[in-house]
Parts: C-alpha cells; sequence; structure tokens
C-alpha cells in the first residue's frame, strides 16, 4: 500500500505549468533578499532536475496547484535547475518580503517534469519526516528574512513503503 502522503504529492506535482513562478523565483547574479538559499543534501545521483517550489505557509494553500495560486494572487515561487556535477548543491530563491514559506524539492530524476514515485525523490523545508499524509505546511516551512537565509532540505526516496533519506 501506497501512503497517502506520496498520492497527494505525486497528485500535484503530475501536471504543473512550467512557467509559473519562474521569473518571480530566479535570484539575480548579485542577489540581496529576501530570498532562500537552499543547501540540497542526500541526493541519490546528480540526474535530472531539481524543482524548488514556494508556497503560502498554510495547510490550504501548500502544495495547492501552482495556477490556482497565481490565480487568487498568493505566493507561488519555482526555480528548476540541473544538479551540479560535483560538490554541494545549492538552490537560490526569491520570495516576496521577510515571512514563513512552506518550501517544498523535487529530484525529478529522469528530467520528465512529473513526480514518478518509484524513483523521484522529495523534500521539504525543516524536513519533516514523511508518513500516510501530506506534511503540514507549519512542518515544512521556513522563515526568510529580509538578506539570504540559508536552509537545508534533505531528499527522500521510496524504500518499500515508505519514503525516507537515502542513507544506510
Amino acid at each position: 500500500m501506497i501512503p497517502l502522503a506520496l498520492v497527494a504529492i505525486t497528485a500535484l506535482h503530475a501536471v504543473p505549468q512550467r512557467d509559473l513562478g519562474k521569473a518571480e523565483g530566479a535570484c539575480r547574479p548579485s542577489e540581496t533578499g529576501p530570498a532562500f538559499m537552499v543547501q540540497v543534501d542526500g541526493l541519490k545521483d546528480r540526474s535530472g532536475l531539481l524543482k524548488l517550489e514556494v508556497y503560502p505557509s498554510t495547510d490550504a494553500d501548500f502544495l495547492d496547484d501552482d495556477t490556482h495560486l497565481v490565480e487568487k494572487g498568493l505566493v507561488f515561487r519555482r526555480v528548476e535547475v540541473s544538479p551540479a556535477m560535483t560538490g554541494p548543491v545549492r538552490i537560490c530563491v526569491r520570495v516576496p518580503s521577510p515571512g514563513r514559506y512552506a518550501i517544498s524539492l523535487l529530484h525529478d530524476r529522469n528530467g520528465d517534469h512529473r513526480f514518478n514515485i518509484s524513483i523521484d525523490g522529495i523534500g521539504f523545508a525543516s524536513n519533516p519526516k514523511l508518513g500516510w499524509s501530506k506534511p503540514k505546511a507549519s512542518n515544512s516551512s521556513a522563515i526568510a528574512t529580509s538578506g539570504i537565509t540559508p536552509t537545508v532540505i534533505v531528499i527522500n526516496y521510496r524504500h518499500g513503503l515508505s519514503m525516507r533519506p537515502d542513507r544506510p
């Protein structure tokens, strides 16, 4: 049996509008903030794409369809990058103002822009343990300062019927 959280995450990441939130999310070369500098830990490999998304920190809006969020005038940011082949992997994403935001990070290992539960990985700010339902926004969020706010997200992959970091 597949945990409900994984079904919900799969559905929410299934058909994204690839350009929504990208212009607003892309950090400038000399970014001063407010922005998150996300260090990505626990990658299984350096294949595919990393898709970092920023949402409002409310349960009703966290992982909601990007089109709905934009239509409602709510915060939604997206950055997609190929992981660096060596060294630390860091992704910068701008936010509109200091405050609390929920953050998800997908490791789309085959680069098809869809969450495939059997091969892809996922992680969230504050690194909540993934269970039978989607994580709460409050457990998947971080507070942005007026500058560059560092945060670490550990990627989880499917191991049997659970999602966990790809570590022994």
